[in-house]
Formats: structure tokens, C-alpha cells, sequence
């Protein structure tokens, strides 16, 4: 009797490890928005509105993005599990509103949300299937609402300058943690804010202080926030 139950332990235990107990092959996530005006005022990108027309004047989300402490991340960790976009059919309208594409040619995002899923979320399968990657996504731009804290800090997108650390404070202030700022370079070769990251632990549900920080992006002293 106790053999048996031994095995049907251990039985337990082993599909346990193979499908809810697997842990999470990365240690955080970074949550990424960028500032349209930026993007499409760039030196080195062009910009097309997506086919269903220019986007909301609000930063866009680029994507949620499983890192490592050292810095690196896993991408494309699973080519058997292809974007399917009739696993994410009732978030399609907040996706083209809050996670529109910029690319050229002029596209609905299907490309853009396969390339991040593809690229970024196959390796969040531990925690995300598709639906409820997409969807938390979203959440997170609700939940942070960058802009409005920035504006509430007198922080305008009207292509004035402003002090790099005014603009992390003022997102710290309205998201509760410090943010990394990356920015890009306009037509004329001024640093413009481009990017925000947050950092989100390994269960994708805590926003936490980043225990790392991107390489690269960085800005001057002083930058500018551009309009769109």
C-alpha cells in the first residue's frame, strides 16, 4: 500500500514539473511604449499610419518582453505555437487603439503583434498562453498611463525641451517606480523620448523597480518631447 502510494506521489510530482510546475525560464519582464511623435520623426525610420488611420495623440505599446538579470533574453522559443489572431478576436479594437503599427507599408498590426508574440511571448509560456499575453499587455497601459503623468507634471508632447529627470520622476510618480527612458534621434539630431520601460516581475502581474536597465538609448541631459 504505501508503495503505491509512493508511486502515485511521485507520479503527481513528475506532472506537476511537466505542466503547471515549470518554472519561468526567464527573471523579469519589460514593458515597452513608445512615443509615436518620435517614431515617426526619426532619422532613421520612416512612418506609415496604420490602415485604419492615424493613431490616438498617446504613447503605443511595443511589447512585454521576458529578460534576464545579465541583461540578455530568450526570443523565439517555440516555432509550434505560430500568432494566431482568432485567439485574440475580442481584443482586436483595443489592440489597433493602444498597440497600433507604424511600420511601413501601412499595415492593421496583424504583422506587428505576430512578430511580438513570435518573438517575445513564446517565451512566456510558462505564465501566458496568447490571449492572456495580449490582453495583460493592454492592462499594463491602462494601469500606467504614462501620459497623463507626464502631463500632470507640466510635461507636454508639444516639441518643447525638458529635463531627462523630470520626465523619470513624473513617471515614477504616476506609476510608482523608476522607469528607463530611451530615446532617438529626430531629422535634425536632437535626443527625443522615444521609449519608456517598466519592469514587471516573472509572473507578469507585479510591476517591480528593473533589476537591470537596457543597453543603449541613452539621452542627453535634455530632450525633447515631440508632437504627433
Amino acid at each position: 500500500m504505501e508503495s503505491k502510494f509512493s508511486f502515485l506521489i511521485n507520479l503527481l510530482v513528475l506532472q506537476c514539473l511537466a505542466v503547471v510546475c515549470v518554472s519561468q525560464d526567464f527573471d523579469f519582464f519589460y514593458f515597452v511604449q513608445q512615443w509615436p511623435g518620435s517614431y515617426c520623426d526619426s532619422a532613421k525610420s520612416s512612418c506609415c499610419y496604420p490602415t485604419t488611420g492615424k493613431p490616438a495623440v498617446d504613447f503605443g505599446i511595443h511589447g512585454l518582453w521576458p529578460n534576464y538579470n545579465d541583461g540578455s533574453y530568450p526570443q523565439n522559443c517555440d516555432s509550434g505555437n505560430p500568432f494566431d489572431e482568432s485567439k485574440i478576436s475580442d481584443l482586436i479594437g483595443n489592440m489597433r487603439k493602444n498597440w497600433p503599427t507604424l511600420a511601413c507599408p501601412s499595415g492593421s498590426g496583424e504583422t506587428f503583434w505576430s512578430h511580438e508574440w513570435e518573438k517575445h511571448g513564446t517565451c512566456s509560456e510558462s505564465v501566458f498562453d496568447q490571449h492572456n499575453y495580449f490582453e495583460t499587455t493592454l492592462g499594463l497601459k491602462q494601469q500606467t498611463k504614462l501620459l497623463q503623468a507626464l502631463k500632470t507634471a507640466g510635461i507636454n508632447p508639444d516639441g518643447s525641451t525638458y529635463s531627462l529627470e523630470n520626465i523619470k520622476d513624473a513617471i515614477k510618480e504616476g506609476t510608482g517606480h523608476t522607469p528607463w527612458i530611451e530615446c532617438n534621434r529626430d531629422s535634425s539630431g536632437n535626443s527625443q523620448l522615444y521609449q519608456v520601460y517598466l519592469c514587471l516581475d516573472n509572473s507578469g502581474s507585479i510591476l517591480i523597480e528593473c533589476p537591470v536597465f537596457p543597453r543603449g538609448g541613452k539621452c542627453g541631459p535634455e530632450i525633447e518631447f515631440p508632437s504627433f
